[in-house]
């Protein structure tokens, strides 16, 4: 017993170290990705002048490559200095004061009350629908962008080759059923939280999030080298205490927000700086002395929804392309035609 809890609380050490301490890999990145592509140009000088030309060519199709620094410069920019900014400009600022000039004008505090209460809901639904969603919307499709950008910069530079997946179905099916997975152990982490004793609730979300977050952080990685979903989710659940310490610390940065939107923002904000974190992490060989089967419930569920799917779009598909064929049988009224003849 004591063995165990001593490993426990040195893998969640360990977890926790590789999170924080990795980032300080960022500086480093883009001097090796500099330091690769030197080497790459005197090798390239040694050839033909077909070969040159075409070197050339790699050579300004590299340059234009985006630089990991540049990327989480662009996400802190936009989720921090666009987005969130907005938002608290928006609300501590353009409200008050609207909220004393409209004091200011209408005098009578009862009068002004009944008006304020109606204009505020306004303006915060007009808020709300035309810049806060529109936004939300577009910075998660650009943020999957330049968090794809990052990651794959980061494995390019550790020397190690991206394994190719065998087709673009099965890319898919893996992405689809990623994604249905990761919502549903979202909704299990939400109902956890409202576990009638509310400390248990509290930790238990808790490390429903830092388990997710690790997994967030490690699939690019783990995409690269080919791993698919089953065997990700096995990995995490050998080795949970490590993957608990790895995604504690932005699970924590990003419950201290009451506000949804404010939490999606500094995710956003520090997830880049994980995923370089989860790419250079040392993950301890040895399994932990039980597996935790916190995803067994998802993946069954999950299982049964998505080939549910898949059965009810073939059905649908059959049934489909069997109202085009034609009828092996004759009508009755081509018979009778046909015997008139």
């Amino acid at each position: 017993m004591a063995d165990s809890v001593r490993t426990f609380l040195l893998d969640v050490v360990k977890g926790i170290g590789d999170s924080v301490f990795g980032i300080r890999t960022i500086s480093k990145l883009d001097e090796r990705i500099h330091q690769k592509r030197e080497e790459q140009r005197k090798k390239k000088e040694q050839r033909s002048a077909l070969a040159h030309r075409r070197a050339q060519s790699e050579e300004k199709r590299e340059e234009n490559e985006p630089r990991i620094a540049n990327r989480i410069v662009q996400c802190c920019a936009w989720n921090g200095g666009i987005f969130w900014l907005s938002i608290f400009v928006f609300y501590r600022v353009f409200i008050p004061l609207l909220q004393a000039i409209t004091a200011h004008i209408i005098g009578d505090p009862s009068l002004h009350g009944d008006v304020w209460s109606w204009l505020e809901f306004i303006l915060n639904s007009t808020f709300s629908a035309l810049w806060i969603l529109p936004l939300f919307v577009l910075s998660k499709i650009v943020n999957a962008i330049w968090f794809q950008d990052i990651a794959d910069l980061a494995f390019k530079v550790s020397g190690r080759k991206a394994q190719p997946f065998p087709s673009i179905s099965k890319i898919i099916a893996d992405m689809l059923f990623n994604l249905l997975l990761q919502a549903l152990f979202l909704i299990q982490g939400l109902i956890m939280s409202h576990f009638p004793i509310e400390v248990i609730g509290q930790l238990g979300s808790l490390f429903h999030m830092s388990m997710l977050y690790s997994l967030y952080c490690f699939e690019y990685k783990w995409f690269n080298n080919g791993v698919e979903m089953h065997q990700r989710l096995s990995n995490i659940e050998r080795n949970w205490p490590y993957y608990f310490g790895f995604g504690l610390p932005l699970a924590i940065l990003t419950a201290l927000p009451s506000s949804y939107v404010i939490s999606g923002c500094l995710f956003s904000i520090l997830f880049p700086l994980f995923i370089i974190s989860a790419n250079e992490a040392k993950v301890p060989v040895r399994s932990f002395h039980f597996q935790l089967h916190l995803f067994s419930f998802v993946i069954m569920l999950s299982n049964k929804l998505f080939h549910k799917t898949v059965h009810i779009q073939t059905a649908m598909t059959a049934t489909g392309s069997s109202e085009h064929l034609p009828s092996p049988h004759p009508s009755p009224a081509k018979q009778r035609s046909a015997m008139q003849q």
